[in-house]
C-alpha cells in the first residue's frame, strides 16, 4: 500500500473539507521571526471538537502567522475568515496563498489582531476566535477580553500557550480586563502536544434553576 507523503518542516497540511491533504508551504521569514504553525494533530482534534462542519461561521484569527487555522476554517465551510498578521512579508504569502486557493471567504489584513477584535467587539457577530500570540507574549489577558466581547453569546475561543489554563485563571484574568459583566468562562477542552496546551473556551452556561 502506497505511504502517504510525509510533511516537510516547511509545508503544513489543511486536514479536512474543500481543500482536504493541500500542502502549503510556510515561509521563511527571519530567525528573530520564527514560525510555530499548529500541529496536524491538534488541528485536526480542534475540528473535531467543533464539529468538523463550519458552514456559516465568521472566524477571526488575530495572530495568524502562517495561517493554517485560517485556511482550516475556511476549508470546512466557514462564511468568512478574517486573517490578522503584522509582519508584511507574511501578509504577502498569505495573500498569495489566497490566490492560489481562490478563497473568496477569506481576507488577510496587515495590523494588529487586538487592534480588529477591539473594532468588532462594537458589533460582535463572530462564532470563532483564534489565538496564538507568541509563547512568550503578555498580551493573553488582554487578547482573551478582546474576543470575548468580539464573539455572539455561543461563540468559542481557541488557545494556544505554553502552559495549560484552568477556570479560575481564565476567569481572573478576563476579570482583570473588566469582562466579568458577560459571565463567567470556562475551558471545554483541553490537549497537550508537546509544548503546546490547547484551549477550546466557551461562556459557562447558567445553571438551570431548580
Amino acid at each position: 500500500m502506497k505511504q502517504p507523503r510525509a510533511v516537510h518542516p516547511g509545508e503544513i497540511r489543511i486536514i479536512g473539507g474543500q481543500w482536504r491533504r493541500r500542502r502549503l508551504v510556510v515561509p521563511f521569514v527571519s530567525e528573530a521571526l520564527s514560525l510555530r504553525p499548529t500541529p496536524d494533530r491538534v488541528r485536526e482534534t480542534l475540528f473535531n471538537w467543533l464539529g468538523q462542519d463550519l458552514t456559516g461561521w465568521h472566524c477571526l484569527d488575530a495572530f495568524a502567522g502562517t495561517g493554517a487555522l485560517g485556511w482550516e476554517a475556511a476549508s470546512r465551510g466557514a462564511a468568512s475568515v478574517c486573517l490578522v498578521e503584522q509582519s508584511k512579508a507574511l501578509v504577502a504569502h498569505l495573500q498569495a496563498t489566497q490566490r492560489t486557493l481562490q478563497a473568496q471567504r477569506v481576507t488577510v489584513v496587515r495590523g494588529d489582531g487586538l487592534a480588529q477584535l477591539r473594532q468588532r467587539a462594537t458589533q460582535p457577530e463572530l462564532d470563532l476566535v483564534f489565538l496564538d500570540p507568541p509563547f512568550d507574549s503578555d498580551c493573553y489577558a488582554l487578547a482573551l477580553s478582546l474576543a470575548a466581547a468580539a464573539l455572539k453569546p455561543e461563540g468559542f475561543i481557541y488557545l494556544e500557550a505554553r502552559q495549560e489554563w484552568q477556570d479560575e485563571g481564565l476567569n481572573q484574568a478576563l476579570q482583570s480586563q473588566h469582562q466579568a459583566a458577560d459571565g463567567a468562562w470556562r475551558v471545554l477542552r483541553h490537549l497537550k502536544a508537546g509544548q503546546v496546551h490547547a484551549h477550546l473556551l466557551q461562556r459557562a452556561r447558567p445553571a438551570a434553576t431548580p
